[in-house]
């Protein structure tokens, strides 16, 4: 079957990370290929077990986002890590999920709707955030913010899953200054499960095919 323009599109990106050495022209490359899907801002950031609070960019910093300045600055000085709704799902969750789904689900808080309602009057309206677990209960993740409150179809939150997860392993693999590389080394359960959400499975599929339950994928 012929290869569709994004599916070449994916393909380009992946192979080029081989060749990149440094974090921030891997975030270049993924920014520019979010693009093509109408998604300007990206974000990736981590939440270990012992680093509740998402801090602003800094260049000797593993958090990297290019949202607008006026709403990076917002979120920091009032510190809306401690009660982002997209971070407390993403830690329960093991694939992509539109943040639409967030905002309708019935356990967001007040405060939670606040901080989407808020970064919507700084342009980013709708997008989709991916999970990005590894071992010792360190979280990272990626989002993935569009102008526009269309939707991403299913097929594109797999490319962009699939995107973000080779730019995480690899900045992982490139090492930073504040996290030893070695507590990401992936078990075999974890590999099992990752490879099953860039098939676009969901928390209970996976859980099903693996034999586990949902709680188990979550906390894996």
């Amino acid at each position: 079957m012929e290869l569709t323009r994004i599916e070449l599109e994916l393909g380009l990106f992946l192979d080029m990370t081989d060749d990149i050495a440094q974090s921030e022209q891997l975030f270049e490359l993924l920014s520019a290929f979010a693009l093509k899907f109408d998604c300007p801002w990206i974000a990736y950031g981590p939440l270990a077990s012992k680093q509740r609070v998402f801090k602003p960019n800094r260049q000797d910093s593993v958090v990297m986002w290019n949202y607008p300045a006026e709403w990076q600055e917002r979120y920091s000085r009032m510190g809306y890590a401690k009660i982002d709704p997209l971070i407390k799902k993403g830690r329960k969750e093991a694939g992509g999920f539109r943040w639409s789904e967030v905002y309708t689900d019935e356990s967001i808080t007040e405060d939670g709707r606040r901080v989407l309602d808020e970064a919507a009057t700084f342009g980013l309206r709708s997008g989709v955030t991916v999970p990005l677990h590894g071992p010792a209960d360190s979280f990272r993740f990626m989002s993935f913010a569009q102008s526009s409150d269309c939707e991403l179809q299913n097929r594109a939150i797999t490319y962009l899953q699939m995107a973000a997860l080779r730019f995480h392993l690899r900045v992982v693999k490139l090492g930073t200054p504040t996290e030893p590389e070695q507590i990401y080394k992936l078990s075999a359960r974890e590999i099992e499960c990752i490879y099953w959400v860039s098939k676009g499975k969901s928390s209970w599929e996976i859980g099903t095919i693996l034999g586990r339950s949902r709680n188990t994928i979550i906390s894996i």
